[in-house]
């Protein structure tokens, strides 16, 4: 321990002393380790983000659809897509996944655009959801004031609506919605309550948005045929893995998928989902692997020149050491270890100057940075590992020197 506090002690002097040069090698290192630091906090914190999103879900839901491409998917043609050829999922795909036994209950969406009408008011392009009466379990927020259609509302294809919030203020400013009748595509719907939906991703305001039951969106309002999707939730008794195998036994019996032939359809849990998003953010990490590594590089060389000269100013220090009986291994670590303080000082500049960067963010944008332990601490770590192995060469210079001609030196 003594000779690695001796050299830290001095490069801090090294610091003091000589505080231009090595301002700039602490700032190269620094840059470096900042870069890491903001652009990890920004997908962390869209990582969690979308966590936090699908754990409103309930954390055992599982998602059923026409397809699921993990991804950037670009393709022409039925025969590069051959996702094309999966028949949409119906309805009676929906009522066999609810007579699973390891099922809960199935929420039901599609979804189309349509002008709503209240008076004189007229909103366009909102978006309508036609959903099944569990849409609330996987929804997030609440339906304060009024409440949701119930499953017999459902089934019966009530012209009932749940309006979100913005549209509500949009229609009827200060007016009570609860029991207003509005025109969805020239229809009449009947308010029935006010969903306010759970903090958006990256912060803002939502779109004016209506929800209704399933049946009416197919009867009257123009959506878009062919990409209806299930949220399911398990049993209490069974686990997510074991209701996604059930349900897809199930589909493949009801869709005549044969032995051997590959679903025509999709069933994704939220791990998948995270694991995808996760593969999707892998370029943005390396890109910021790279943009920090030009950051260590300028780093490097100014650690190099910074202890090339110290040795040369050292010379004489170098060469009494060794008549009194200083081993090259000695002056080799001394070395390195004033190398490695000098990175892990801009390291720590680096690490503070991100941490606040990315408080900002989550601050004063709607960006959700979040800084993980693991980023600090591999930030730190990569900084020291910078001073070594740049250092490396004057220290292996500094422990060859001749003791005789080290001691003439002038």
């Amino acid at each position: 321990m003594t000779p690695m506090l001796e050299g830290v002690g001095i490069a801090l002097e090294s610091l003091r002393a000589h505080k231009g040069r090595a301002a700039l090698t602490i700032l190269g290192v620094a840059i470096g380790v900042l870069v890491v630091m903001v652009i990890g906090a920004i997908i962390s914190g869209f990582n969690k983000g979308v966590a936090d999103i699908l754990e409103r879900s309930g954390p055992k839901t599982f998602w059923v659809g026409r397809f699921f491409q993990g991804g950037v998917n670009t393709c022409e043609g039925d025969d590069s897509c051959p996702w094309r050829h999966n028949p949409p999922l119906s309805l009676g795909d929906a009522r066999a996944v609810e007579r699973v036994p390891s099922v809960s209950w199935v929420a039901v969406e599609e979804g189309g655009q349509a002008d709503v009408t209240f008076g004189a008011k007229t909103q366009h392009s909102v978006r309508i959801d036609g959903r099944s009466a569990a849409w609330p379990n996987v929804a997030g927020g609440d339906v304060s004031p009024g409440r949701s259609f119930t499953e017999v509302e459902d089934a019966a294809s009530e012209q009932l609506a749940v309006v979100n919030q913005k549209l509500s203020e949009l229609l009827f400013d200060r007016q009570d919605p609860i029991g207003q009748r509005v025109h969805i595509q020239g229809v009449p719907y009947t308010v029935i309550g006010v969903f306010n939906p759970p903090p958006q991703l990256f912060g803002g305001q939502p779109a004016p948005e209506a929800v209704i039951p399933h049946g009416a969106l197919v009867k009257h309002v123009r959506y878009w045929k062919g990409w209806m999707q299930f949220l399911v939730g398990p049993a209490p008794a069974a686990t997510t893995p074991q209701a996604m195998e059930d349900v897809t036994e199930a589909l493949r019996l009801r869709r005549h998928v044969r032995p051997g032939q590959d679903n025509n359809f999709a069933v994704v849990s939220q791990e998948k989902f995270l694991d995808n998003l996760n593969s999707m953010t892998l370029m943005i990490r390396i890109v910021m692997l790279a943009l920090s590594a030009v950051g260590l590089m300028v780093g490097g060389v100014g650690v190099i020149a910074i202890m090339m000269i110290s040795v040369t100013e050292r010379t004489r220090e170098i060469g009494v050491r060794k008549a009194l009986g200083a081993t090259r291994r000695e002056i080799l670590w001394q070395f390195l270890v004033e190398a490695a303080t000098l990175t892990l000082v801009g390291g720590v500049v680096g690490m503070i100057g991100g941490g606040l960067v990315a408080l900002l963010l989550a601050v004063a944008t709607p960006i959700p940075a979040h800084v993980p332990l693991a980023s600090v601490v591999a930030a730190l770590i990569v900084a020291a590992l910078t001073g070594v192995l740049f250092g490396l060469y004057p220290a292996n210079k500094a422990s060859r020197l001749d003791p005789v001609e080290a001691l003439r030196y002038e």
